[in-house]
């Protein structure tokens, strides 16, 4: 008996022929194309399981018994994306589909690459190969759905669980190891326990992955529905290796009457409390990193971080650019953080002044930043907080609707204004400028070219 007909046998066994996934037609024709040319075509990974999930796939990959080549000549249109590991994108329309052949990866030497790659006939081979059960499932509408190694049930069990043994699956690539994580995160499912434990073991492995590929299944965790289970990637011993100062902050207590919880499972609650932004979710991890290195005691026993919010922004620099991140982004967290202890006075003069330090578009974000920080805090302190905020972003939203003048920019008056007025060019310029701007973020009325410019002349003793 044929491997594929051993397959199809026990989905029938278990009722899984009755599984009826809905390809997109283009989906449809290229499995159809390869079919009825002699050769095997299903979807496969992710957009399978997505799929039984009532989830809509980002993507559908589909895998064949068909060498590239062959792929190749079958299609008008394809790309050699990945060849020589059996990849070649055919395109239908604007949209472009991964078509692999089924295949069988040689031994791995680096925790990542296998040496070689042999390209099979056998479904159930390729399906092998894959990291988890619910990602090593396979469907098209004359087969119904292939699933030998329980990725089904396992998603019933809501359990992400390895294929075969766990440690050899992350002894091949190390990055499945936050892989675990991450899905359990997104899905909100539970690692199997042998999973766990070879996560464990093997957690050290994730050094030789590279920035990149960590910075991508971080930031997939951070923004899922359950951000929270980094604690996870914590126990495991995941963020000992890819973020050591998450680490250091779960070992930092707050013995302080405003905190119930140490500063990492702050950090936890806080991030379950911000909207699933990348560059906020980010803000909240890093927020309070620089508390451990800023951490006293005073003598009732109390503790204090002052200046961490500072220190946060450094370290938080730091990492983003250890994990490669876009400097836009970068920006974006490094304000984020060192701006969210900042609590001016609830004065449209202090906030006007707040808001002009941070960035009009900063602030906005620092505020959610600053009440997800405030939940994660002791109830006892939470109403007046709340309520100190909510006026906050009151008087922040009357500045925004009067559209007063916040940066030098806005200002009536530039520096072109003020050569032509008698200034020499050079670096005084931009203090006269600045010098100025403070006046009329203490009196907006002040930003009319003639006021200013008295107002310059005054600044240079020209004028009494």
């Amino acid at each position: 008996m044929k491997a594929l007909d051993r397959i199809t046998e026990s989905i029938t066994e278990r009722g899984d022929e009755r599984m009826k996934i809905t390809l997109p037609d283009d989906v449809k024709k290229i499995i159809e194309t390869l079919e009825e040319n002699g050769y095997e075509g299903y979807a496969v990974g992710g957009c399978v399981r997505d799929s039984i999930l009532g989830r809509t796939p980002n993507d559908w990959d589909i895998t064949t018994s068909a060498a590239p080549q062959q792929v190749k000549k079958l299609f008008l249109r394809t790309v050699d994306t990945g060849i020589q590991h059996g990849t070649v994108t055919v395109l239908m329309g604007k949209e472009g589909y991964e078509v692999t052949t089924y295949r069988v990866d040689g031994e791995y030497e680096d925790a990542r690459h296998p040496k070689e790659v042999t390209f099979t006939a056998n479904l159930e081979e390729d399906l092998r190969r894959r990291d988890f059960t619910i990602n090593a499932m396979a469907y098209n509408d004359s087969k119904g759905l292939v699933d030998v190694f329980g990725g089904r049930e396992d998603m019933e069990q809501k359990v992400v669980r390895c294929v075969g043994n766990a440690e050899e699956r992350f002894g091949e690539d190390a990055l499945r190891i936050m892989r675990a994580v991450r899905f359990s995160a997104q899905l909100g499912f539970t690692v199997d326990p042998d999973t766990a434990e070879a996560a464990k073991k093997l957690a050290g492995t994730l050094s030789k992955i590279s920035a990149e590929r960590i910075q991508t299944e971080l930031v997939k965790l951070l923004i899922s529905p359950h951000p929270d289970y980094l604690r996870y990637a914590w126990e495991y011993g995941i963020t000992a290796v890819v973020l050591p100062e998450f680490d250091r902050t779960m070992e930092t207590p707050q013995n302080n009457p405003h905190h119930c919880y140490n500063v990492g499972e702050h950090t936890l609650e806080a991030l379950k409390n911000v909207e699933p932004d990348r560059s906020l979710r980010l803000a909240a991890l890093f927020h309070d990193f620089g508390k451990p290195q800023t951490h006293t005691t005073d003598e009732n026993g109390i503790d204090h971080f002052h200046g961490h919010a500072k220190i946060s922004a450094g370290l938080a620099a730091d990492i983003m650019h250890r994990l490669k991140f876009d400097n836009d982004t970068l920006n974006k967290v490094k304000t984020y953080v060192k701006y969210h202890d900042l609590r001016p006075e609830l004065t449209e003069k202090s906030v006007r002044k707040a808001v002009s330090k941070v960035g009009a578009d900063a602030f906005a974000e620092v505020l959610k930043l600053k009440m997800a920080d405030t939940l994660a805090q002791s109830p006892k302190w939470q109403p007046e907080k709340k309520e100190y905020l909510k006026r906050l972003s009151r008087i922040y939203q009357e500045i925004m609707k009067k559209n007063q003048c916040l940066t030098i920019r806005e200002l009536e008056i530039n520096g072109k204004d003020l050569i032509e007025d008698g200034m020499m060019p050079g670096k005084a310029i931009g203090e006269i400028l600045s010098k100025l701007l403070g006046e009329v973020l203490e009196e907006p009325d002040k930003n009319k070219k003639e006021i200013l410019l008295k107002e310059s002349r005054k600044l240079r003793g020209m004028e009494a």
